[in-house]
């Protein structure tokens, strides 16, 4: 048989992969396990090898887990040159090249970009810089913001209330400290999972002693003479003394980098079609370059094939493994990545997880369980279909509700199941706010059909 241009990739190509976290470390590893034997560089703007990221909002948070003890598991050796701590800053897709803040330049044959998101900053930056004021995204974010709680602050003001704020006003609580969260919207969570759940969410931070303002934005942060924060200044007119403050305003992706590479990329993320390959901002599809991870917007056939962006860490390991794949197989061989969205969050004693996107449903159904008691089943319906679906301390029947999304079936559930309650006999409109109103940290982003990214940028009121 003759060798082929991809024969060749496989024994002695150069693939590069930029984002050395969960999903590059993953694809990395299916690379190798499927033959690839070329040169594999693994380029990482933070100098530490593949951690993982939910322990630190929670177990390190609590001081049970140092962020030094948060490496990933390694499934097999990937003999790769490792470049860490050395941002990517352009791509020559012409010369095939990723530019690096070194001054060096890396040669490709395929690319895999993977390169996230980061936490939002806090929109002043001077109010930003002040000694006492945190994100939590990093391994280095996670460990400084643990040894402050660990001095024990008189009060921890979380600013956003999806689920990583909604996370870190938990560990604070566990923890015996006095927390303040503030939240534009009416409730925690509420755009992620809608107002109907968010006012459960609501409840039970309150019930555990989180002094929760909802309705209302930080206008600024104050710090006193030797530059420590000590106040915050609420958009009711309120002010909050707080000795440490949490920014928790959502994600951005990391795509800076690309801008006039000629790549679909924008704030939105990366453009790909299904089987992970880049779009460029003609929106032809690129076959040497392929995205995955919480960076990658990718059309997805069970919500209209409209572009879903997920910070989602399965979504991030199955994408990875089909990437990896695809950039190994001809074209007849590829496949599609089209995992359904399944998230989870611990918090004030509750495991909350959700499958589907119920961002989009219209109304929800608690189909299993009592909301009063904190443990039910919430589904999520849009035109007459199961569109996801929500747990409380309730996950066994997650992977029932799973099917029923990826076989579209009828809303409401046309069958009574076990231990259905008064409230599950009628839907409820699942009030979602305006999707045209930025809400602090939702975990799924529709972002229409264009795979060229229109720029958008997000103004928190009062500033």
């Amino acid at each position: 048989m003759p060798d082929t241009a991809l024969d060749r990739l496989r024994r002695e190509g150069r693939i590069v992969i930029v984002g050395a976290s969960l999903a590059g470390l993953r694809a990395a590893e299916t690379l190798r396990e499927k033959g690839f034997a070329g040169t594999l560089t693994m380029v990482g703007d933070e100098p530490y090898e593949p951690y993982d990221r939910p322990p630190l909002s929670k177990q390190v948070l609590l001081g049970r887990a140092s962020a030094e003890r948060t490496a990933l598991p390694r499934r097999r050796a990937i003999d790769a040159d490792w470049r860490l701590g050395v941002p990517a800053t352009g791509l020559d897709m012409a010369a095939r090249r990723v530019r690096l803040a070194d001054g060096d330049e890396v040669p490709y044959d395929r690319l895999l970009i993977a390169t996230g998101v980061r936490a939002r900053p806090w929109p002043n930056p001077g109010e930003g810089e002040l000694d006492g004021v945190f994100v939590l995204r990093t391994r280095d974010d996670g460990a400084a913001l643990a040894r402050r709680l660990a001095d024990g602050p008189r009060r921890v003001l979380v600013i956003g209330a999806g689920f990583t704020g909604s996370e870190i006003a938990s560990a604070c609580r566990e923890r015996g400290l006095d927390v303040t969260v503030a939240e534009r919207g009416d409730a925690p969570l509420v755009g992620a999972l809608g107002g109907v759940i968010g006012e459960v969410a609501a409840e039970l931070q309150r019930e555990n002693g989180v002094d929760l303002r909802t309705g209302v934005m930080v206008t600024a942060l104050e710090g006193d003479s030797t530059g420590r924060v000590r106040a915050a200044h609420l958009s009711d007119g309120s002010t909050v003394e707080a000795e440490v403050v949490v920014v928790s305003l959502g994600a951005m992706r990391n795509t800076e980098w690309l801008a006039g590479s000629g790549l679909g990329a924008g704030p939105r993320g990366i453009a790909c079609d299904a089987g992970c390959r880049a779009f460029d901002i003609r929106g032809i599809v690129t076959d040497d370059i392929y995205t995955a991870g919480d960076v990658a917007r990718s059309p997805h056939p069970l919500f209209g094939y409209q572009f879903l962006s997920l910070e989602h860490w399965g979504n991030a390991v199955s994408q990875a493994e089909t990437a990896a794949h695809n950039m190994l197989s001809e074209s007849t061989d590829r496949r599609p990545h089209i995992w359904v969205p399944a998230f989870w969050s611990s918090q004030f004693g509750v495991n909350i997880k959700s499958v589907g996107v119920p961002s989009m449903g219209t109304e929800i159904l608690i189909s299993q369980g009592s909301r009063a008691e904190r443990r039910f089943t919430g589904v999520y319906g849009y035109q007459g279909r199961v569109i996801g679906a929500v747990t409380f301390d309730n996950a066994r029947w997650l992977p029932f509700y799973e099917q029923q999304i990826e076989i579209t079936a009828p809303f409401p559930p046309p069958f009574d199941t076990v231990d259905r309650r008064s409230e599950g006999r009628h839907p409820m409109p699942a009030d979602f706010p305006d999707p045209s109103v930025p809400t602090h940290g939702p975990t799924i982003t529709l972002s229409g059909y264009s795979p060229a990214d229109r720029r958008m940028t997000f103004t928190p009121a009062g500033h």
